[in-house]
C-alpha cells in the first residue's frame, strides 16, 4: 500500500475517534466544579459560616466551604472588621481601651439596631478563663470609635463584639489583647456546677450534648435562701455567655421568657437554651442582677457527643 493512501486511513481513523468522543462528551454533559453554597447570615438563630486556621487565631477570609462555626473566631467577616487601636496594653485597673468596627466601605460604622438592649456588647475573656469582663462601650458618633475601660491582668485576653449593623446581619467578631506584665497561667478549671459569689450561690443544672439543644436551668440562692425578686438585666433576668474551651468560640445562648410577660419569675431558676456544635470542655458565664449589682457565676461543664445507638433489644437484635 502506497504511502499516501497509509496517511489518508489513518487520519480518517483519527477522525472517527474524535467524533466518538464529541458524542458521548455531549451525551455525558459538560464536567462542572459544584461549590457548596454557604448562608452567611448570623444571629440568635444562624451560625455563622467561617473558617479558622486551626480553631485559632485571627482570619479574614470568607470561607470557601459551608461549615456552620460559632461567633467570634474571626476579626472580619462580610465585610465587617473589628479594629482595635492597640493591640497590647498594660496591666491594671480602669484600662482604657478603644476600637471601631468599620464596614464593607471602609469606614467606621456608627449605626447599629439595638441588641438586648444595646448597641453593642463586649466581652473580654483572658484565654486561660481566670477572667471574664462583660461591658457596654460608648460610641463617638462623629468619629464611630468605641471606648471603654477595662480591669487587665498580665496575659493573653480574648476579646469579643457582639453587635448589629443597621440593614445587615447580627456578627460577633473576635481579636486578641496582649497585655504586659508578669504572666502566671491558671491551671485548667475543673467541672464545677456550683459557684459562689460573695453571698450568692448559684448552682447549674442541665447537660450539653454536641449537635443538640440542651435546657440549662441556673438556681440563685443568697445566704441559703431562693432568691425570688432578681431584677432584669440586658431584657432577661440573666444573661449567659459560653465560650468552647481551646479556640474560645463564642456560642449565643437564649433566655427562656421574658420579664413582665406574665410567665416568667424573677427567680430563683433562670432558664436558658443552648446548643454546642462539638464536644469538649465549655466556659459558661452567668450574669444577673440583685439589689441593683451585677454579679457573674462562672462554671466549667463538659458536652458529650450525641449517642447515636439504640440500646439492644432483648435476643441480640438492635431497635430502629
Amino acid at each position: 500500500m502506497s504511502t499516501p493512501v497509509k496517511l489518508a486511513g489513518f487520519l480518517a481513523a483519527v477522525a472517527a475517534i474524535f467524533g466518538l468522543a464529541v458524542v458521548v462528551g455531549r451525551a455525558v454533559g459538560p464536567v462542572v466544579e459544584i461549590t457548596a453554597a454557604h448562608d452567611t447570615t448570623h444571629g440568635d438563630e444562624t451560625a455563622q459560616a467561617s473558617r479558622s486556621e486551626g480553631g485559632r487565631g485571627d482570619v479574614d477570609q470568607e470561607p470557601s466551604t459551608a461549615q456552620e462555626i460559632p461567633g467570634g473566631l474571626m476579626v472580619s467577616q462580610n465585610g465587617y472588621t473589628l479594629a482595635l487601636a492597640e493591640t497590647r496594653a498594660q496591666a491594671g485597673q480602669d484600662r482604657r481601651l478603644s476600637f471601631t468596627i468599620t464596614g464593607p466601605d471602609g469606614a467606621p460604622v456608627i449605626e447599629y439596631d439595638v441588641e438586648h438592649e444595646k448597641d453593642l456588647h463586649l466581652i473580654a475573656v483572658r484565654r486561660d478563663f481566670s477572667g471574664f469582663q462583660h461591658v457596654h462601650p460608648v460610641l463617638d458618633e462623629d468619629t464611630g470609635v468605641w471606648a471603654t475601660d477595662l480591669d487587665l491582668t498580665p496575659g493573653t485576653w480574648r476579646l469579643f463584639a457582639d453587635f448589629k449593623p443597621t440593614g445587615a446581619d447580627a456578627l460577633t467578631l473576635g481579636a486578641d489583647l496582649a497585655v504586659d506584665g508578669d504572666y502566671q497561667p491558671a491551671a485548667p478549671a475543673a467541672e464545677s456546677r456550683t459557684a459562689t459569689v460573695g453571698d450568692y450561690e448559684v448552682t447549674l443544672d442541665g447537660d450539653l450534648t454536641a449537635g443538640a439543644d440542651a435546657k440549662l436551668t441556673l438556681n440563685v440562692t443568697k445566704d441559703g435562701k431562693p432568691v425570688t425578686d432578681l431584677q432584669p438585666y440586658l431584657g432577661a433576668y440573666g444573661h449567659l455567655v459560653a465560650l468552647r474551651g481551646g479556640d474560645l468560640a463564642y456560642l449565643h445562648v437564649h433566655p427562656d421568657g421574658t420579664p413582665g410577660d406574665g410567665t416568667t419569675k424573677p427567680g430563683p431558676d433562670v432558664t436558658f437554651y443552648a446548643a454546642v456544635p462539638s464536644a469538649g470542655t465549655y466556659h459558661l458565664y452567668l450574669d444577673f442582677q440583685h439589689d441593683g449589682v451585677v454579679r457573674t457565676a462562672a462554671f466549667t461543664v463538659t458536652a458529650d457527643n450525641a449517642d447515636t445507638t439504640t440500646p439492644a433489644e432483648p435476643g441480640g437484635h438492635s431497635g430502629h
